[in-house]
């Protein structure tokens, strides 16, 4: 018997040989009962492998596709093509206008060029109000969003709620009939690394688009935000897929498609869909989401900063600063402190610690586990709500001036330069390559104050020989805690 895959390469032999023979073959005709399968019928799903045809079918009925657009006003004759809209895949379209005075052309205003910029991102219905989630990126200053369900109809749509920091938006179908076909949520806190998953969007506006393939990681900090907690995922994720939903094969959403990595293939990023289940009720309700804030900046934890601080394993987060008139001033927190726990549930990174804040309301109450001065002490803070992010400072380098130099065992050449302690120089593969640069302000050093290049020097040398030296250095207007291991 041949296998059904050499068919194709067989059946031109097959049809000659039959010409060459239609004497035999019209003496031998089939029998009148004989069944004679199709043989391009659709094979069987095999025992054990995922049906994905049936999973698409029941629900791709609730992917929608989004197109939005934007009116761009540029000076006349300078036609260049603003970007934006994130990571999707942007269409340009110029249309008449008329200025305000009256005379034909593409003006908003006196001698201004309007362009209308035309932009793609998918979604998905939550509910039979006509609700929909997608990115807030895909929406980010949009004039106009209209929706295409999976059946072709088309609907406005306005914009009820956004969360940049989470980049979800939430959007609502204008007219929309109360028969919508709607998506699960699942739960992506029990989601596996290494589950079958797949992606449904509009990658480059080819809409419905089926993607499949697995959960290569969970808990993924890419630097998108306080929030980072991606799941990564090899099914292919492209411009336009930006708010489309990633299934797992029980027909649930577990993440929402929002970023790729452009310098690998097969690596892109899903926000959780447990994260936003937290602020979907917020979102719908009311259009923004209500935060807790400590009132601290924080650092992770390493080997040596454990060490340093008399811990016997790097855990949760080290606060690098506290905020004046803040909870966690008022609570007495200090930087140097370690935060190990929110309401008795451990802090296993620094990077969960604003997550695990985030999800209380302002005006309720957290008990941190902090450890300080070598000891472990449960503290009550009350929480205010998050304000907006202030910019960051730059990293640059204080103005270079006369100084003496020094170095000391930890591998590095100091100035003395307005009453602080500046690096000047790092030895090549010394204690301190890698973690400290030129232009860096040391302030404390195990939890003193150096105001000298001396005092650098003999602090250092008082130092406990078994465990790492901690400093506190200053970048720019950031601080944060160094341990070094002497060698």
């Amino acid at each position: 018997m041949f296998s059904r895959t050499l068919l194709p390469a067989l059946i031109p032999l097959v049809l000659l040989a039959s010409a060459c023979q239609h004497s035999a073959a019209a003496a031998s005709p089939p029998e009148p009962n004989a069944q004679t399968p199709a043989p391009f019928s659709t094979p069987p799903v095999l025992a054990g492998t995922p049906d994905v045809a049936t999973l698409v079918a029941m629900v791709r009925p609730s992917v929608v596709n989004i197109t939005t657009v934007q009116q761009v006003h540029v000076p006349r004759g300078q036609m260049g093509f603003p970007g934006g809209f994130g990571d999707m895949f942007p269409f340009f379209n110029q249309g008449p206008g008329r200025s305000p005075g009256g005379h034909p052309g593409f003006g908003g205003g006196e001698g201004d060029d309007v362009m209308k910029q035309q932009a793609l991102g998918s979604g998905f219905l939550v509910d039979n109000h006509g609700h929909v989630v997608t990115n807030a990126h895909v929406i980010a200053e949009a004039d106009v969003v209209k929706v295409k369900l999976a059946d072709d109809r088309e609907f406005r749509a306005k914009v009820v709620g956004k969360d940049a920091r989470l980049d979800v938006a939430v959007l609502q179908l204008q007219g929309a009939p109360g028969d919508l076909p709607v998506a699960a949520l699942g739960a992506s806190d029990v989601t596996r690394v290494g589950e079958y998953v797949v992606a449904i969007g509009n990658p480059f506006g080819l809409g419905n688009t089926v993607t499949m393939g697995i959960v290569s990681a969970k808990g993924r900090s890419i630097g998108a935000g306080p929030y980072d907690d991606f799941i990564q995922t090899d099914a292919s994720i492209n411009p336009g897929n930006s708010g489309g939903p990633l299934f797992n094969l029980r027909g649930q959403v577990v993440g929402i498609n929002t970023a790729i990595n452009p310098q690998g293939k097969g690596i892109g990023f899903a926000i959780p869909i447990d994260a936003v289940k937290d602020i979907l009720p917020q979102l719908i309700a009311s259009g923004h989401v209500s935060r807790g804030r400590v009132g601290v900046v924080i650092q992770p934890m390493d080997e040596d900063l454990a060490k340093a601080l008399g811990m016997d394993r790097p855990r949760g987060a080290l606060v690098e600063a506290v905020e004046p008139a803040s909870p966690a001033d008022a609570a007495g927190i200090k930087a140097g402190d370690v935060i190990l726990a929110v309401d008795g549930q451990d802090v296993p990174r620094s990077e969960e610690l604003p997550r695990m804040i985030a999800r209380h309301a302002p005006g309720s109450h957290v008990r941190l586990g902090v450890f300080h001065e070598h000891q472990r002490r449960d503290i009550d803070v009350a929480l205010l709500a998050l304000k907006e992010d202030d910019a960051s400072g730059s990293d640059s380098a204080p103005a270079s001036s006369s100084g003496s130099s020094e170095r000391s065992s930890l591998g590095i050449g100091v100035d003395e330069q307005d009453g602080h302690v500046v690096v000047e120089r790092v030895q090549g593969d010394g204690p301190a390559d890698g973690k400290l640069r030129p232009g860096d302000v040391i302030d404390e050093i195990n939890a003193q104050p150096v105001h000298h290049a001396s005092d650098l020097a003999a602090k250092v040398r008082a130092a406990p020989t078994d465990k790492p030296v901690l400093l506190r250095v200053r970048r720019g207007d950031q601080s944060r805690y160094v341990a070094i291991e002497r060698k």
